[in-house]
Formats: structure tokens, C-alpha cells, sequence
């Protein structure tokens, strides 16, 4: 049987390997120069490859309808990814929060594994070769038509389409984040064309740009670890999404592993635009969460009095990052030139409730060009889940980031290409 694979990342490359390995004659289609041009930036070009959870948890990781991908992760787990790494010599370490990494830090020897499996399984590889349509016979695929683009020096509109034939055409072009990597959307229009219906593109895993700039600015650079976030709707006070871990100012807002995971949560707000619009979302940062109110004001006051005939602001480098004193003593009203033996109680209190409720308000996503995934896809409705087949189009399978499932950071949306892509390629 022929089987064509449209996009080379890390789906399309399990979906190569799986229909290879069932005796499939396999092509992948990248229009990009090489694949798995993604998979080398993620982890911050390291890689995190999965997440070490027991599978059963992948799901709660998983907001962006997670129990779709039942099926597919009993057929591909984190185990059998690490199998084919490993076979290929690439041995993996665990950090914190369940995240994998190859040994080496390098993304690249990940996505070489995956090369060699390929090769090994003598499946056909065309780079910078774009799909720019699926052929169908009623509702069934017969093939593609593809440009390729490596004539140099021609022209584009002059560059010839040529037909391919297929039994089978699996759809894993990815989303439209990151579109310098190659996901530019194009696998959205391919499926419209044939009847899908692409539910709303919004970007996920997304950095968070705050109202208060100036102070954003002024903390720039600043990563705080340990900390505890909730993001807080403040029309009706309820808690959005909470936290424990890292973030980081940026000139524009904040990101950080924590920030990234609550944008996923955020997206999902009804009316979220006009709750932006309106400064109804706040980010309240506890800078201090192994201490409560009352043991944090013990704490203080006991620095208080080591330092009583300093100045204020030159008593608070036991307590704080240097680079948010400044912020901090401005945000508390007190006169840093005062001696700390002159703070009042009142005053006390109100620094205490201030370091263990640092807000921030949300004013919007970053573009989804900055966004690590896209939420958002071809719906789920219709897909068969056991084999990722379109239920409109006899054929046609989907894999990876172009379905409309999304998860936190940690290796999860990852796993999601590997066990789309490797089920859609076993069918």
C-alpha cells in the first residue's frame, strides 16, 4: 500500500515509522529544507521528549480534549518512544516535574534517532516539497498534487505541480505556531477544502503581556523560582488556574513554565477578551509560599530587628531578589529612606500581605508566533479516535498539532505527536 505522510515533524515522522514497519510503501512530503525542524527547538533546543508520568496522568495533563487521545496513547506510550531513542543510543535523564531530556541536552540527536529509524525502515523523505492540494475520488483520497520548491532561480508561480499517487495520505503539518519552523496553517485549508471544519486557532503555551509595564520593565530578566501563581478572575473571584514553579518578567509581561501552563487554562475563558479588555484578570504572585502570613511577619520581624538602624531599602537584601527591592518598596508606599525601627505595624502588615500577593493585571496573549502550541484544529468530532481516520474522507488520517488537543508544558504535546502520528501510520 501506499502511504504519503504530509509534514516531516515529529508526527509525521512516528506516523512514517509505524506504517513502514506494518509494509507499507512510506513517503514523507516537508516543505521545509529538512524535518523536524520543531522538534530542535523545543526544550529550548534541548528537547524534552516526554514526560515521565504513568500514562494514565498524561490526560489531567491535558485540557484541550484529552480524552480523545485514550486510544492512541495505549497504542504509543512514553515508553516506547524512549524504546526507539534508546535503540539508536540515545540515552535519557528525568528532571524536575516528570520532564525528559536526552543525556546529551542535545535536541538534535533526538531528532537524528528518528532519521536513522527512518532510513533503516527505507522511508522516502522530499524536503522542500509543498502539498498544495488532496485529490479525492467521491469521498475517498487518490492522491496530492506538490510543488517542488528547490528550482532555484525559477520563480514561483512558474514552478511545476506534479500528481502523486496514494492509498492512504496522513495530515500532519502541525499548527500555526512557530510558522518559521514551517507551521504556517496550510494543513487547515487542505482540510477545509475536503469538508473539515477547523475549530477556533488561538495560541497556547503562550508568554502573558501585563498591564503594568514600567514595572514589567524595571523586572525584566528577573526568573522567580518557588513560587506560587494563581491566575484570578476578578468579575466573579475565582481562581482560573494555580501554580507552583518558575516564571520570569519579560519587557512586556510575564512567561515562565508556570505562565505558559495557566495561558492554556486562560484561552478557555468564556468572554475572555472582553475580561482582558475590562483589567478583569489578574496574576497574583505568593513570593514566599513555604510561609504563611503569620510566620512570613515573624520572619520580618526578625530582619527588622537586625537591621533597625538601616534604612528601609537597604534591609531587604536577606528577603528578596536585588532587582525587585526598588518595586516592591515603591508598591508598598513606605518612604525607603525611613529607618526600619520607625515602620509601624500597620505598615508591617500591609509589606507582609504585599509579598505574599504581588499582582500583576493580564492584558492579553503574546502573538501566536510566540506561542509554543496551537489550541485548536481539525475537530475532534470529526475523527475516529481509535484510528485517526477522517470520518468524512476515506484515507485521510490526521496526526499531531493539526487536531484540536493541546497540553501543558512538560513533554505531553510532544507525546501527543509521536502517539497520533504512530497510530494514524498502524491504520
Amino acid at each position: 500500500m501506499k502511504v504519503v505522510i504530509i509534514g516531516g515533524g515529529p508526527a509525521g515522522m512516528l506516523a512514517a515509522i509505524s506504517s513502514a514497519k506494518n509494509g507499507n510503501s512510506v513517503t514523507i512530503l516537508e516543505k521545509m529544507n529538512m524535518c523536524g525542524k520543531k522538534l530542535l527547538i523545543t526544550g529550548k533546543g534541548r528537547c524534552n521528549i516526554t514526560s515521565s508520568l504513568d500514562m494514565s496522568e498524561f490526560i489531567k495533563n491535558i485540557p484541550g480534549n484529552g480524552r480523545f487521545l485514550y486510544s492512541a496513547f495505549n497504542n504509543f506510550t512514553n515508553q516506547d518512544i524512549i524504546d526507539i531513542l534508546q535503540k539508536h543510543g540515545v540515552k535519557v535523564k528525568n528532571e524536575r516535574g516528570n520532564r525528559v531530556f536526552p543525556l546529551s541536552d542535545k535536541s538534535n540527536d533526538v531528532l537524528n534517532a528518528l532519521l536513522e529509524e527512518l532510513e533503516n525502515l527505507k522511508v522516502q523523505i522530499k524536503t522542500n516539497t509543498e502539498v498544495t492540494k488532496i485529490l479525492i475520488d467521491g469521498n475517498k483520497v487518490i492522491g496530492l498534487k506538490y510543488k517542488n520548491k528547490e528550482a532555484v532561480g525559477v520563480a514561483p508561480m512558474s514552478v511545476q505541480e506534479n500528481e502523486i499517487k496514494a492509498d492512504k495520505i496522513i495530515l500532519a503539518t502541525g499548527g500555526r505556531s512557530y510558522s518559521s519552523t514551517g507551521s504556517t496553517g496550510d494543513g487547515y485549508k487542505m482540510a477545509m477544502e475536503l469538508g473539515h471544519t477547523i475549530t477556533k486557532i488561538k495560541p497556547s503555551l503562550v508568554p502573558l503581556v501585563a498591564k503594568e509595564k514600567e514595572l514589567c520593565v524595571s523586572l525584566q530578566g528577573l526568573s522567580l523560582r518557588n513560587v506560587q501563581i494563581k491566575l484570578i478572575n476578578n468579575e466573579n473571584k475565582k481562581i482560573i488556574y494555580e501554580d507552583f514553579g518558575e516564571m520570569l518578567f519579560t519587557h512586556f509581561g510575564v512567561s515562565g513554565p508556570t505562565i505558559l501552563s495557566s495561558s492554556a487554562h486562560l484561552l478557555r475563558v468564556k468572554n475572555i477578551e472582553n475580561l482582558l479588555k475590562q483589567d478583569k484578570i489578574i496574576l497574583s504572585i505568593d513570593l514566599k509560599p513555604a510561609l504563611s502570613e503569620e510566620k512570613l511577619d515573624a520572619r520580618v520581624l526578625k530582619d527588622f530587628e537586625e537591621f533597625k538602624n538601616k534604612q528601609f531599602k537597604n534591609s531587604l537584601d536577606n528577603l528578596l531578589p536585588k532587582k525587585m527591592i526598588e518595586p516592591i518598596i515603591e508598591l508598598s508606599k513606605i518612604n525607603p529612606d525611613k529607618k526600619v525601627n520607625e515602620i509601624s505595624k500597620t505598615e508591617r502588615i500591609k509589606f507582609v500581605h504585599l509579598l505574599k500577593n504581588f499582582t500583576v493585571t493580564i492584558k492579553d496573549f503574546r502573538d501566536i508566533n510566540e506561542a509554543i502550541i496551537t489550541a485548536g484544529g481539525i475537530n475532534i468530532k470529526e475523527i475516529n479516535s481509535s484510528t485517526m481516520e477522517s470520518k468524512i474522507i476515506k484515507g485521510l488520517y490526521f496526526a499531531g498539532e493539526i487536531i484540536d488537543v493541546d497540553a501543558y508544558t512538560g513533554g505531553f504535546n510532544l507525546q501527543i505527536a509521536y502517539s497520533t502520528g504512530f497510530t494514524a501510520g498502524m491504520n
